[in-house]
Order: structure tokens, then sequence, then C-alpha cells
């Protein structure tokens, strides 16, 4: 295909031929930030028909190289577009993820005639593979001899589009599941056989874990004892040969797409019915456990005392939230006891930290999914759930919020710190002991940060949140306003934290 929008010229520069590599494997939008020669390329890509997004926090990009699945530097002008529909092809096929292209400064001004660049035609979707149907019979086999079957919802899962398939394996088998941090929603976190609220006792006892698109990585603690048991049996589904048993041997390996697999295993199981005994031991541990856990968060969500906690702020957001709400989340204590108390009900509704734990993604996170929710018109709410460590990352995001008037809703959980601060007498008492900085501790933030401030100063909403009522009033008067973005700063207890846990999450500091 020859470059349809430069036929009365005989030369394109570089800029152009981006813009149009992007928009013939129908790139939608562009995020980022402009300087020379960038500038140049967003241009272009608004004249492609590109819609360019403008963003304030830019990372370190040279580090993203390390840890793309592909990286190339053209090596002319005639060959970008190649480049780009490999970059495009391979983000998308097998497992997804980022790709680096580098096209030095003076190839993005240069030129070259028309006629010698051709653009490959959109890359098709990506294949769909089964897993072996020996691979399959032997899954079957050890399933049903399971006496505590878990399964285990990753974000491939999510990715994957699978959510049809696993319910169907999850009540007609009679399964417990567990998702992931972002495989939550596949099935709603609300469904009787989520068994999220007794995590750590689901782990260490199931003797037969199925991998639905989940890796054995730090977050399911690698599959290690003592967070697992040591016998468990690793039924593993993943689409990229080299995370089968990773750390711990699969006993069955299925490779290829989830969802495909999934109708395999279904298949197996309708001409060989099979369920699994809702009034088995394992049921009955895990109910009990649920139960116990959801007493706990309850009694520590139904504290009047303030400063307020965790558990009081999340359980009267859950009331007022939207059940199809795009939930993003970052931080350190706020996501993980969010992603405990804000439940998400529909698939590919969450956003966060994912596995590397990255902060500071959670705004621009926010801003894509507000900008794709207003071109799709679905009138789903976004809302940002930050703790205050978290959102000093990214923070001056909130101008672009404003700037293209993106109605995010950001909840900033504020204690003051890391994990845990001091409160105002605490900090002027330290001020008078000598120098913070070989006083405070490292953890600690300004106490009271009025972040909300930041939010009014670019003609947003600003809330300063200290009591239930405010927090309610605050966030329905958010959710009423379709228009603009807004921040609830909510002030809690610096001393608040997770309730007891079994396990630690993380390896926490002795300190």
């Amino acid at each position: 295909m020859l470059l349809s929008r430069s036929k009365v010229m005989e030369e394109v520069t570089g800029a152009q031929i981006i813009a149009e590599a992007l928009k013939s494997q129908n790139v939608e939008y562009m995020f980022g930030i402009v300087g020379v020669p960038i500038i140049e390329v967003a241009m272009a890509a608004q004249v492609a028909g590109i819609k360019y997004v403008g963003m304030r926090n830019e990372q370190a990009v040279e580090a993203c190289r390390l840890y793309s699945k592909f990286a190339a530097r053209p090596g002319s002008l005639a060959m970008i577009p190649a480049v780009v529909e490999k970059a495009v092809r391979s983000s998308i096929y097998g497992r997804p993820g980022a790709c680096y292209i580098d096209i030095p400064g003076d190839m993005v001004n240069g030129r070259v005639e028309q006629t010698s660049v051709r653009f490959p035609s959109c890359c098709p979707p990506p294949p769909v593979s089964l897993a072996s149907s020996q691979e399959i019979a032997k899954a079957s086999r050890v399933l049903r001899e399971a006496q505590r079957p878990l399964l285990i919802i990753g974000k491939g899962a999510a990715y994957g589009r699978a959510e049809k398939g696993i319910r169907e394996l999850v009540e007609v088998m009679g399964l417990p599941f567990l998702p992931t941090p972002m495989g939550k929603g596949v099935l709603p976190d609300d469904h009787p056989s989520c068994v999220s609220a007794a995590r750590s006792r689901s782990l260490l006892q199931a003797d037969v874990v199925v991998l639905l698109g989940a890796r054995l990585n730090w977050m399911l603690h690698f599959g290690f004892p003592p967070r697992f048991s040591p016998h468990v049996k690793v039924i593993q589904v993943d689409l990229c040969a080299e995370e089968l048993s990773n750390n711990v041997r699969a006993t069955v390996a299925l490779l290829g797409d989830v969802r495909a697999v999934v109708g395999q295993l279904l298949q197996s199981f309708r001409s060989d019915p099979w369920r699994y005994p809702s009034d088995s031991a394992w049921w009955v541990t895990l109910r009990e456990k649920m139960a116990s856990n959801a007493q706990i968060s309850k009694r520590l969500a139904l504290r009047t005392t303030l400063p307020m906690n965790y558990y009081t702020v999340f359980q009267h957001m859950a009331e007022l939230l939207p059940r199809d709400c795009i939930i993003v989340s970052e931080g350190a204590n706020t996501m993980d006891i969010g992603r405990t108390m804000l439940h998400n009900h529909y698939p590919r509704h969450r956003l966060d930290a994912g596995t590397f734990g990255t902060m500071g993604v959670g705004l621009g996170f926010a801003v894509a999914a507000a900008v794709l929710e207003r071109s799709q018109q679905t009138g789903r709410r976004v809302v940002c759930v930050e703790g205050d460590s978290a959102f000093g990352f990214s923070g001056m995001e909130v101008e672009t919020m404003c700037r293209y008037k993106l109605p995010v809703i950001i909840i900033i959980i504020n204690n003051n710190g890391i994990y845990s601060g001091v409160g105002p007498e605490t900090w002027r008492e330290m001020e008078k002991m000598g120098e913070l900085t070989t006083v405070a501790p490292p953890v600690t933030l300004l106490p009271e940060a009025r972040y909300e401030q930041v939010m009014c100063a670019f003609g947003g909403r600003g809330y300063l949140v200290r009591t239930v009522e405010e927090l309610r009033s605050a966030l329905q008067q958010s959710l009423a306003d379709i228009a603009s973005p807004s921040i609830l700063n909510v002030l809690i207890d610096p001393a608040s934290d997770r309730k007891q846990q079994e396990f630690p999450w993380l390896t926490r500091s002795s300190l």
C-alpha cells in the first residue's frame, strides 16, 4: 500500500512515516511527552487521525529496552513501517507485552521519496493454539482425584477473555477459585465459589492447583512452602512455553490459549461428567475461614473512632461505587487492603501496580482508561485509589485530567507515610528534636498534606475528608459530576494497618 495522504508530495518525513505506519496497524491513541523532535511525530499522528494525549510524567524509557518483547532500531526511513508492524504483532502475539522502537532524531526529520515506502497491512489477530489431547486427559484425571482442588484465575484469563468458559468450569464442577489481583472480575468477587477471604488457607492446604493464566511468581509466593503444600500438584495453563514449570514442576502442563484450553477441559468433563462435592471437608474448612476473616474485617470497618482506619474507608467506598466502575489502584497497604475490600464484578475492570509492583503507574492508567471509556460512551466511571506516597510519583497527571476534562475520581488514602506515618503533633515534636533528616523515620511524609488542592489549582474538584459523613458526601458529589475530575484526600489514622495476617504478604522490614 503506497502512502495515501501524500500523493501530491514527492517526499515524506520520518515523522509522517511513523504516524502512517501506526495508523495502518489500527492504532487509535498515542500517549506521550513532546519535545524536539517528538513534536513532529505527535503532530503527524494527529494529521493521520490518531488521537494524541499529552502526559506529564516521563518514566525511564531507555530501561524499557531490557524488559521488552521486541526492541529494534530501523536501519532506514523505508524500514520504519515493517519494524512498527513487527512491534505491534509481537506485543499481542503469545503473552502480551511492551515493545521498544528506537528512532534517532535525524530520522524523524529526514525525508525519503514516498514511492520507496510501503506499508504492511494490519497484522491479523493472534493465532489460537490448543493443548495436546493427552495432557487434557491427564489434567482431567488429576483434577478428579483431588481432595482439595483450587483454581487460580490470573490476568492471562482476563486478557484471553476466558470468563464464559471459566464460569462454567467453576459452576458445573463446583470448584473453589482464587483470583490474582488483575484476575479479579473474570468471575465476580462476590461469587459464592470465590475464596479470596480465605486466601492463605486455600493456598496452603490445596492439594491440586489449576493455574489459569497465572504465574507462580512473587505474587503467588513462587508456589513454595510454607505458603503452599510441598506436595501440591500443579495443572498449569499458559500461552508461554518457557513459563511452564517455573519454580514448581507442573504435574500437567497445558500449553495454549487459556480460553481454548478451558474449552477442551469442559469438553472432557461433558463427555464424562464429574462434580466436586459441595459438602466436602475442604469446602467446610474454606467457608469457616472465610466467615471468620469477614467478621474481623467487619469489626474493623464498623469502628467509629477518628481518624478513620483503612477498613472503615473502604467499606463506605464499596457501598457507593458503581458495580461497573473501572478501579485503578496502587500503593502499599492501600492496594493490598483495597484489593480485598473493593470488589470487581466484571472482567478487565481493574488495573494496579502489577507484577513488578511499580508505583507511579496509577494515574497514567486512569487517564488511558478514562479516554477509552469516553470514546466508547460506556458511561463507566474510572476510580483511582492511591496511597499518598504512590500519588506523589505522578501527581501532576491531574493537570492532564483537567486539560482533557476526564472525570476521573482520585481517592487518596492519606496516612502520612509509606506503610505508616505520624500525626501532626508527633511531627512537631520531632522538629524540636533536631534536624528532620536525622530524626524523621524514612517512611514518614508531611502530615495531613493537602493533596486535594493540587486538583483545585487546575480547575478540578478537591475534597478534604476526615469523617465518614464527609467521605460519603464527597464521593456522591464526585460520582454525580461527569464533567470534571476530582480528588478526595482522605485522612486516616497514621497507625492504621492490615488485620493480622496468617502469613505476611511481603517480606516486611523488622523495624
